[in-house]
């Protein structure tokens, strides 16, 4: 491991953000499992939410894939390792908050939570599963509207 890496590792410990993801993965009955780069694979995750058929908590990667499987996607297992490191940079937890601000306001922008998503950006749109939707029309304000 890195030093980079080691730093991620001990930062998302001390925010909590990695607990949080132990905690997750053992009540949701997921198979843990170190990954590399100082990562844990929680695998099998089967509850509905979220839809994503893998999301990060601190160094904690939580995979829909059964045991073997979960990780085998490196390009996947990258996005999601970026968003770990955006956990360590955010302290932590305030990350799902601002993660949240992210995905509405991509959502107004694009329709789409991941496309105008300052982090799903970041961390790779096409290894996350998403797609570079176009941005919205705007509408003009009926005030500033030309009438014929």
């Amino acid at each position: 491991m890195t030093p980079a890496q080691r730093l991620r590792q001990i930062a998302n410990v001390v925010n909590l953000s990695t607990p949080l993801g132990l905690a997750v993965a053992a009540a949701s009955r997921s198979t843990l499992s170190r990954g590399p780069r100082g990562l844990l694979i929680a695998a099998g995750y089967q509850w509905k939410l979220p839809h994503a058929g893998a999301f990060t908590l601190g160094n904690v990667i939580l995979y829909r894939a059964p045991p073997g499987v979960a990780g085998a996607d490196t390009v996947l297992l990258g996005h999601e390792e970026r968003h770990s490191t955006q956990y360590a940079y955010c302290l932590g937890l305030p990350f799902l908050a601002l993660y949240g601000v992210a995905a509405a306001w991509s959502m107004l922008r694009s329709g789409n939570p991941g496309s105008r998503n300052f982090f799903e950006r970041q961390a790779g749109l096409a290894a996350g599963g998403y797609v570079d939707a176009p941005n919205r029309p705007q509408e003009r304000p009926a005030s500033n509207r030309i009438e014929a």
